[in-house]
């Protein structure tokens, strides 16, 4: 069954590199809709997640720039995404004394709470969604979608 099926992906694709594309975006969307469900309860989005975790890894702060730079997925409006969490109290800016227009994010009080809150959940919905895989397979996994990273990074 399962080798009709990817043969018949293929058949519809033309090549295996692009069903390999096509499954890697359906397993995306599955995959991020079960965090989705979980960040729902806090009423944040999966881009507000992602800037948040960044900001926990960087006390001293970020420029917006920076921000940017580390996220998973790119966001055009990154400004706009900022102001509605700082309106929420979880992110703080506050311009440097050295460079007034370096403007520094960091993450509140009320932001390290929230992601606290929502780190075993999150977990646990990764667990449940990959751990049946086990550890020598994801590590394998990680490296084979590292090295793919890698090669489109290069070229």
């Amino acid at each position: 069954m399962k080798e009709a099926t990817q043969s018949e992906s293929r058949r519809r694709t033309g090549s295996v590199e692009e069903a390999a594309f096509l499954e890697l975006l359906r397993t995306t969307d599955m995959l991020s809709r079960g965090i989705v469900q979980v960040l729902k309860a806090e009423d944040l989005s999966a881009t507000q997640y992602n800037v948040l975790r960044i900001l926990r890894g960087a006390p001293d702060g970020l420029t917006c720039g920076e921000i940017a730079n580390r996220m998973i997925t790119r966001d055009p409006d990154i400004t706009r995404l900022l102001d509605r969490l700082e309106k929420r109290g979880l992110i703080a800016r506050c311009r440097e004394t050295k460079d007034r227009r370096m403007v520094l994010t960091r993450i509140t009080p009320e932001g390290l709470k929230l992601l606290a809150g929502l780190d075993e959940p999150v977990q646990e919905a990764h667990r449940k969604q990959l751990g049946h895989l086990g550890r020598q397979r994801l590590r394998e996994l990680m490296e084979l979608l590292q090295e793919a990273r890698s090669r489109l990074k290069a070229g």
